[in-house]
């Protein structure tokens, strides 16, 4: 429980009606995209960095656990507050606050959403790639937190590539700005990347600064319809050793596309015989353009591609994207456990894990789909369970059989969630005692009495098993 006197100096902090104890208020703000969540002692929503500040001062002070909260999407459980505390909720720093066409950047508030980003910026003819699935809902200082990709990642990198500095507000109040407006900064450790994908640990991000392109002329998207997963892989491979670079290249699988049908009501989305499907854009001059996505048919349809559809429009580029931006609720017609995998493995082994996948769903006798960036081997694993204790066993052991499996194929548990609270049991399965070791120092650095996000990434730490 909060005393008397820190919910008292909170109010005067940010101001009493930006300040919640109520039980229903709690409650939301303590749940993430798992679905799962934990209540707070408080809710808390600042309106500046020195607000920020202020709040971070009086917790630590007072060694009162403290979450920093973007819009709630994340997957991994990084944004409950498993030790209660307050939740600092970033929604009111929401600004763009500059857009630059010179030097070709942007300076956002956290909660800026990351679509409204894209489209502000295109009305300057300039273009943020980063592009996670939930970007009409996830929030900038969210995805810098959790180093977010997206289908563009293969050609265009993940957040990390685009971000140059930022202003962050440390667990003891103390606000710090790293990096700048310069592409180039060789000055000291990068605090900025340390910063980048820390999962809300180690500070609180109060302003960003980015890293624009200037926005392609033309774009164009394919459909493709093949009768399997191996089949569909195995375009991938044809199309890069081609020589190409999409813009993106994702993979889902029959299962996946099964259920985004129930899930729209739209049948025709799982034509019979259809096994899996890839989209595959491709953007830059519109004569290259127009000459790659013949290039990707041609090659498709040699790897035994059974349909092709190509958008001839921003609506209908729009439509064929909807499947794909659709997924994850969709899964929930499977079945209503969902364990979330976001595993990673070199490109080239990309058949080898969907072959463990397969293994795995008949070893389980649980379902399994799959869909996500095969352009980088970064596939979403889903293992779906019914609500019963044997089945949700059965769960878990194929969750770990999973981690095994892809560590085995030189790959990574997780591409782009993170590990938060979800995968924290796991992080030894991948890391060194020693690595673990070092990236605990860092975070009593940042950290030294523990408060910022407690129970998170690190398995032994309260909340995390």
């Amino acid at each position: 429980m909060l005393t008397d006197g820190l919910v008292d100096r909170l109010r005067e902090a940010v101001g009493a009606a930006h300040v919640s104890l109520d039980d229903d208020t709690r409650a939301l703000y303590g749940m993430d995209g798992t679905g799962q969540g934990a209540s707070p002692n408080a809710v808390v929503w600042p309106g500046s960095t020195t607000d920020v500040a202020a709040v971070a001062r009086l917790c630590d002070e007072s060694r009162t656990p403290m979450v920093p909260r973007g819009a709630g999407t994340g997957y991994s459980g990084g944004a409950i507050p498993v030790a209660g505390g307050v939740v600092l909720s970033l929604e009111r720093l929401n600004r763009i606050l500059e857009i630059d066409t010179a030097n070709l950047l942007a300076v956002v508030e956290p909660h800026v959403v990351t679509g409204v980003l894209q489209a502000e910026v295109e009305r300057h003819g300039l273009f943020y790639p980063p592009d996670p699935a939930s970007l009409d809902r996830s929030v900038i200082g969210g995805n810098v937190a959790e180093n977010a990709g997206g289908p563009r990642a293969f050609k265009y990198g993940v957040t990390r590539q685009y971000v140059l500095g930022l202003e962050a507000v440390l667990p003891t109040g103390q606000v710090i700005r790293t990096g700048g407006k310069t592409v180039k900064n060789v000055v000291g450790y990068d605090v900025t990347q340390l910063l980048v994908g820390s999962e809300g640990t180690l500070a609180i991000l109060t302003e960003i600064t980015l890293r624009l392109l200037p926005k392609p002329a033309a774009v164009a998207t394919l459909r493709l319809l093949f009768p399997g997963v191996a089949s569909a892989v195995d375009a991938v491979s044809d199309v890069i050793r081609e020589g190409l670079i999409p813009a993106a290249i994702e993979l889902v699988d029959r299962v996946s596309l099964e259920a985004v049908a129930r899930h729209l009501g739209e049948p025709g989305l799982a034509p019979p015989g259809v096994g899996a499907l890839l989209l595959i854009e491709v953007d830059g001059d519109a004569t290259q353009v127009a000459r790659d996505a013949a290039r990707v048919e041609h090659v498709c349809r040699q790897a035994g591609a059974m349909a092709v559809d190509a958008a001839a429009d921003a609506r209908a580029r729009a439509e064929l994207w909807r499947v794909r931006r659709a997924l994850s609720p969709a899964l929930r017609t499977i079945a209503p456990h969902k364990f979330n995998h976001d595993v990673v493995v070199p490109r080239a082994r990309v058949t080898d894990l969907m072959t463990l996948v397969e293994r795995l769903a008949r070893g389980s006798r649980l379902t399994i789909p799959c869909f996500g960036h095969a352009g980088d081997g970064n596939i979403h694993v889903n293992i779906m369970a019914p609500d019963e204790p044997d089945a949700l066993a059965r769960a878990r052991e194929a969750e770990t059989a999973l981690v095994e499996g892809v560590l085995a194929l030189e790959g990574s548990i997780s591409g782009e969630h993170g590990i938060g609270l979800a995968k924290a049991r796991f992080l030894g399965f991948e890391l060194t005692p020693d690595t673990v070791r070092l990236m605990r120092r860092i975070k009593q650095a940042f950290d030294p009495r523990g408060i910022l996000n407690p129970g998170k990434i690190f398995p032994s730490d309260g909340g995390a098993r």
